[in-house]
Order: structure tokens, then sequence, then C-alpha cells
């Protein structure tokens, strides 16, 4: 198969997995269409055995670290985390929609950030819906909420995304460098997108709530709680010592298995079940289909569109064309694309990538697989989610999070250093 042939072919099969994912025709998973693509460039000769090889060891390990930590986040719900989380947030509003939203910003962005997005999406977000209800508050503020913290808020940690692990292992950083330069980041898109939620969802929030009596919270998961800090600290130490940090989420995993089954609070199945093995072969098989239009001719397209250097016009640029690119092929295909185009030019380059992906999919529904099942879940609620306001929402805070950010990483790489 010659080059151009290949590269049309590869990127027919991009699309198809993608819109796959997107649509997920007759309820099938991801890994339905993703699997056999993967098998079909493979032996078609669209992509070497030698590339396959190396993106199953690229990726073997940002796998793993994924598996355990859908694990720790479903057993932390399963200790009750998610329900005191709720219970407190009900009690503590007080009937004031302005102020549940306060909360909800809070609790989204330090769950995405130690849990990942995935736990925003999947689990706090019925908990949103409970709470707004229990206060008898309207619910699209906070619920629009956990959708855009899920992407925003998940620039802090390496472990707080998929496309973090893949930027964490391209960078170079350690655990604690890659946090200390994006802190300011988290913090600014944050708040830049707290201010416009305010505004654009002020009739909802003035439209008041009522204060709950029932709103009790259950027992403080202290186990629980302690396992993540554990676990948040053996993150810092296995950088600090050149390991893998697979292995400190892996550690935080089976501490709490082995309590919730010496309790029979779980049970192997139900453990299996919580790492998501479809979506897992997805992530594989989306890597290799990617790989395969990489070497087919994208990477010298956009190698061309790429800034030279790490200025702030460069990072802006960087940033920018990440964003853009997630919208159009979502941002997982979109941060194997370019963290090998951008890696080269250091830590600050591959950050704004990280910036862009991360902030970018707010702006469409396709932008991330995490939007798209927030999507699901806010519609098995029976709430509407109309594509001019999302899109409208995403006008609003995309260029103010994701430019005011990227200054804010600039900063960061000018006083610590990338």
């Amino acid at each position: 198969m010659n080059s151009s042939v290949a590269e049309i072919f590869s990127v027919v099969l991009l699309l198809a997995v993608l819109a796959c994912a997107v649509m997920r025709p007759f309820g099938w998973p991801e890994a339905v269409v993703a699997v056999p693509a993967a098998g079909v460039v493979v032996a078609t000769g669209a992509i070497p055995l030698a590339h396959v090889r190396e993106e199953a060891e690229r990726l073997g390990p940002v796998i793993g670290f994924l598996a355990a930590v859908l694990v720790l986040a479903q057993l932390c719900d399963d200790e009750g985390l998610f329900h005191t989380c709720g219970a407190w947030m009900a009690r503590t509003a007080a009937g004031r929609p302005r102020r549940l939203l306060a909360q909800v910003f809070a609790a989204a962005s330090v769950i995405t950030a130690v849990l990942s997005l995935d736990a925003t999406v999947v689990l706090l977000t019925p908990v949103v819906f409970a709470t707004a209800a229990r206060l008898g508050a309207r619910p699209k503020p906070h619920v629009y909420a956990c959708t855009h913290l899920s992407n925003t808020a998940s620039l802090l940690l390496p472990v707080s995304n998929l496309t973090n692990l893949l930027a964490f292992a391209a960078s170079g950083l350690s655990f604690t460098r890659f946090a200390a330069l994006m802190a300011l980041p988290w913090l600014v898109a944050i708040t830049a997108e707290y201010v416009v939620f305010r505004r654009f969802f002020a009739t909802e929030l003035d439209a008041g709530a009522r204060a709950s009596p029932v709103a009790v919270p259950g027992e403080l998961p202290v186990f629980a709680l302690v396992t993540v800090v554990c676990t948040l600290a053996g993150f810092v130490l296995t950088s600090a010592v050149g390991v893998d940090p697979v292995w400190a989420a892996l550690a935080g995993a089976v501490v709490l298995a082995a309590r919730a089954l010496a309790r029979r609070r779980t049970t192997p199945a139900a453990l299996v079940r919580a790492t998501a093995p479809s979506f897992l072969a997805f992530v594989l098989a989306l890597g290799v289909v990617v790989r395969a239009v990489v070497d087919n001719g994208l990477a010298s397209g956009l190698g061309h569109l790429i800034p030279t250097g790490t200025g702030l016009w460069a990072l802006l640029g960087t940033a920018a064309l990440a964003a853009v690119l997630a919208n159009v092929i979502n941002n997982l295909p979109a941060v194997l694309v370019l963290l090998p185009l951008t890696a080269p030019a250091g830590p600050g380059a591959v950050l704004a990538v990280l910036l862009g992906v991360n902030i970018g999919p707010n702006l469409t529904y396709a932008g991330s697989l995490a939007t798209l099942l927030w999507r699901r879940i806010v519609r098995e609620h029976d709430t509407a989610v109309e594509l001019g306001e999302f899109t409208r929402l995403g006008v609003l805070t995309v260029p103010a999070a994701l430019g005011l950010s990227v200054v804010a990483l600039w900063t960061s790489l000018t006083l610590i250093g990338g």
C-alpha cells in the first residue's frame, strides 16, 4: 500500500472510529469499531508491526494507570464519599443556588484533579442532580459545571486525565514539577469558567431554592479519604525515585478493594467491570489507528502549523491549534498526534498542547469522550441539553479560559522554569 492510499485509508478508519464513539449506534461500546479498525491498519500494512509495538509500550502503563484510578474512584463511591459530598453541599448551600454553584465548582475541581475526570462525570453528576432537586434549585448551571470542570479542572495533576498521563510521559517532568507548573493555569482557568457561569446562568441562579432539612450527611468515609491521600503521596514518591506512578495507583486500588471484598461490599466481577475493559481496549486501538494516520502524512502536515519556540505567542498558537484539533477529531487523538511533534521543543510546548486539548473540548459535544458520556447521563435524568446553548456557553468560556491559562503557563515557566 503506497503512502497516499495508506493515508486516506487510515483517515477514513479514524473517522469511523470517532463517529462510533460519538454516536454509539445500537448502544455499542467504543471498542466495537476501534479494535477491528486497528486490526485492519495492521493487516493492510498501513502501520508497521514495530510501530504497533512502540505504541503498545507507550500506552501500556497509561492504560494500566487509568484502570487503577477507575477502580479507586468506584470504590470511593461505594464507601459513600460522593454521597457525603452531596449532603454537605445541600446542607451548607442553605437554599442559595449561587452558593451551590460555588460548592459544585470546588467539589468538581478537587474530584477531577485527584480522582480523574471520569469520577466527576460518572459519579458526581448524579449527586449534583439529586442535590439540586433536594434544594428545589434549577439543575442546569450546576450540571453544566460538571462537564466543563471535568475538562478544565483536569489540568492540575498528571493523574487527572488520560491526556495528562500521555503529556506527563512526553514532558520529562517530575510529578511535583508538573503540578507546580500547572497550578496557576488550573486556578486561572477555573476562575474564568466560574465568572462566565455566574453571568450566563444568572436567571437560573436568581430563581431561588429552599433550604433542605433532610440533607443529613452520612458517616465521613475516613478510610477512603486516607487511602486517597496516601495514594497521592505515593504519586509524588514514585515520581521522585523514578518509578512509574501506576504502582502507586494500583496500591491504593488494592487497599480499598481488599477492604471492600472483606466486607462483601463488592465482588471480583464488579472490580473488573470498574476497570471499563472495553474502554481500555478502545484507547489502545485508537492509539494504533492514530499512529497509522500520523505515519502516513498527518505529522508532516501539522508540523508546518506548530509554532516554534516557547515564547508567549508560540504557546498561544500551540494551545489554539490543539483546541481546534480536539474539536475536529476529539481530544484523545489530538494529543496522540501533537505530542510527538511538540515534545522536542520542551515541556512548555507539551503543556500548551495539554491546555488546548483539556479546555478546548468545552466548545463542542465531540471535543472529549467525557462530554459525550455526560450528555448521556443528563438525558437519563430527563434534562434537555440544547446544542445551541452548549455551544454559546463554550464560545464564552473556552477563549477566555484558554487565553488566560496560557498566559498563566508562560508566567509559571518564566518563574519556575521548564
